[in-house]
């Protein structure tokens, strides 16, 4: 792909709005487990980040179904930390509050990753970052595996008490979102030669893993509970799904290429918004747009 058709190299991802049935013990699971902080709650919208920075957005949907099993949406939200003690402070948070939550760890070579499932069954994974420097690639993709991670060793090693009594005020942001799709080359010819990243990982038709600027991944897509999935109805699960690129001129960069390719885009003068071809809601901005 040539340069113009890519994503600005600083580009990342924006909090996750998801759609809840029980307001309160989203909450609940996200401050008091994950270590989130309130940063607005108002008119059944509760935004929860750390510092000032948010990263889950919840909003109460009660009168709306849950989806069924194997459609597509949401497989996890990746929450990353910046330092390994604050990942043990998270996964030592969620250990003690919510211990049936757990549902794995691993190392990935390029990180240390811990998942989980929320009350309402949305997966997130807690994750720290090793330097890129020790990151390996060949021939363009970035080598990743999945090692077990013995998550009760990892909180004995790098848990500190600042992390854990200042764990709200500390970073933290979305690292990447990963989506269960119908299918793989759909999903290919969307994010990529549609939206503009990159792909850093591959495993044949089942995952696909995409990025900007030499990242591990920005985005994920995999079908391993949802082969053949369709369009999305209106349900609980994942509402929107953002990316924020470093400039206007990327901004529209990328409203030209979408245009190019036949994607519809609406434009409310600070946020482009458009969908997949599952119907998951994508919102793009830029800094001091609109």
């Amino acid at each position: 792909m040539h340069s113009q058709d890519l994503l600005a190299a600083d580009t990342g991802m924006g909090a996750v709005t998801l759609r809840v049935a029980d307001l309160d013990s989203m909450v609940a699971y996200y401050r008091d487990g994950v270590g989130l902080a309130v940063i607005t709650d108002a008119g059944g919208t509760v935004v929860l980040g750390r510092g000032t920075t948010p990263i889950v957005v919840l909003e109460h949907a009660p009168a709306m179904r849950h989806a069924a099993p194997h459609e597509a949406g949401l497989f996890h939200t990746a929450i990353l930390f910046d330092t390994r003690a604050d990942l043990a402070a998270a996964l030592y948070s969620v250990a003690t509050k919510y211990p049936r939550s757990f549902t794995g760890s691993a190392d990935h070579l390029v990180s240390n990753a811990f998942y989980c499932s929320d009350p309402e069954g949305n997966g997130v994974e807690l994750y720290w970052d090793r330097d890129r420097s020790e990151w390996s690639w060949t021939h363009g993709m970035v080598d990743m595996a999945t090692i077990f991670v013995d998550p009760n060793a990892f909180v004995q090693e790098h848990l500190t008490q600042d992390a854990l009594s200042l764990a709200r005020s500390r970073p933290g942001r979305v690292g990447h979102v990963h989506l269960s799709v119908g299918d793989v080359a759909t999903a290919k010819a969307f994010y990529v030669d549609r939206l503009g990243f990159a792909t850093t990982a591959a495993m044949g038709d089942q995952a696909l893993f995409v990025s900007a600027g030499g990242y591990h991944h920005h985005m994920a897509m995999n079908t391993w509970d949802s082969r053949g999935a369709g369009r999305r109805q209106q349900a609980l699960g994942l509402g929107l799904v953002r990316i924020e690129v470093p400039g206007a001129d990327d901004l529209g960069a990328l409203v030209s290429r979408m245009h190019d390719t036949g994607v519809q885009t609406a434009d409310d003068g600070r946020t482009v918004a458009f969908e997949d071809p599952w119907a998951n809601r994508i919102e793009v901005t830029a800094p001091g747009r609109g």
